[in-house]
């Protein structure tokens, strides 16, 4: 099982301005489905989620791409940090 929330953590720290407060968190739930939540700062959610959401869809189709390589369902949202 590839580590997903290691592969969107090395993506989102180049994509944003201040890389020590992303932090990404992984679960996967009963269902086999990997939730993978992407933490950053309130400057960078924008840069994150990109122009009519891009970046953030691009991100997502990577994390699904390694998962379907395993047969694995994944899941990638946003959360702004206060």
């Amino acid at each position: 099982m590839p580590d997903y929330r290691e592969l969107v953590e090395f993506i989102v720290r180049r994509l944003v301005t201040d890389p020590d407060s992303v932090r990404v968190e992984a679960e996967t739930d009963d269902r086999d489905v990997t939730a993978v939540t992407i933490h950053v700062a309130q400057d960078d959610v924008g840069r994150v989620i990109g122009k009519r959401g891009a970046t953030i869809n691009a991100v997502r189709l990577l994390a699904k791409a390694a998962a379907v390589k395993v047969n694995d369902r994944v899941d990638v949202d946003i959360v702004e940090d206060e």
